[in-house]
């Protein structure tokens, strides 16, 4: 599989296996990633949902919203891809479950892209880990035992890596629950900020 950022990104975009799968995409794949070789930041995040299966846009929804405020930044800057690349554990909706909720990424997805990826972009300084399979996938042992462990343990991972809950009207409650998180939103703005910034004077 080429290494090349712009050739893997092309083989992404077009790959189906999990059409072909035994267990089957219940619907057509759309797989939606961005980035180019220039990215400074990069979003792990779980699995395109509904409307961003619709759009082929990541976090064109109320998660991507406030995953914006979050990061302190415009939507216009949010998607300069010279500044951010977006690579979830999953690039194609999984569908929904009985509940209606997303289902977890498909398990073909990270086995064949994630690796690549990793090598493709050459000026990552922050990878944000978005929820819970980015992190265990990332993370590894280092890895607290659940998702608000790992985040509050965010300094652990060193200055490159910031493990963040997912930004869904679900987290609601868990995020009135840990008024801490504030603080990590604090450095996680100072960081963006400054990274933008050498991308606006470079």
């Amino acid at each position: 599989m080429s290494t090349h950022l712009n050739d893997l990104l092309a083989e992404i975009r077009k790959c189906r296996v999990c059409e072909k799968a035994e267990n089957p995409l219940p619907h057509k794949a759309r797989p939606v990633v961005v980035g180019n070789s220039k990215a400074m930041i990069r979003i792990i995040g779980q699995a395109p949902g509904t409307r961003v299966h619709a759009s082929g846009i990541p976090f064109d929804d109320p998660s991507g919203d406030r995953l914006r405020d979050w990061l302190g930044i415009t939507r216009k800057q949010f998607y300069n891809e010279d500044l951010l690349a977006i690579t979830p554990m999953g690039f194609c909706f999984p569908g929904l479950d009985a509940k209606g909720s997303d289902l977890p990424p498909r398990k073909e997805c990270a086995p064949l892209w994630q690796d690549s990826l990793t090598q493709a972009f050459p000026n990552i300084t922050l990878t944000l880990l978005v929820g819970q399979y980015a992190q265990k996938q990332y993370l590894g042992k280092r890895r607290q035992k659940n998702l608000t462990k790992t985040v509050r343990h965010w300094r652990d991972y060193g200055p490159e890596v910031i493990p963040l809950p997912h930004p869904s009207w679900r987290n609601n409650v868990w995020i009135k629950k840990n008024p801490w998180f504030e603080g990590v939103l604090e450095n996680l703005k100072s960081r963006v900020s400054k990274i933008a910034d050498q991308l606006a004077d470079s």
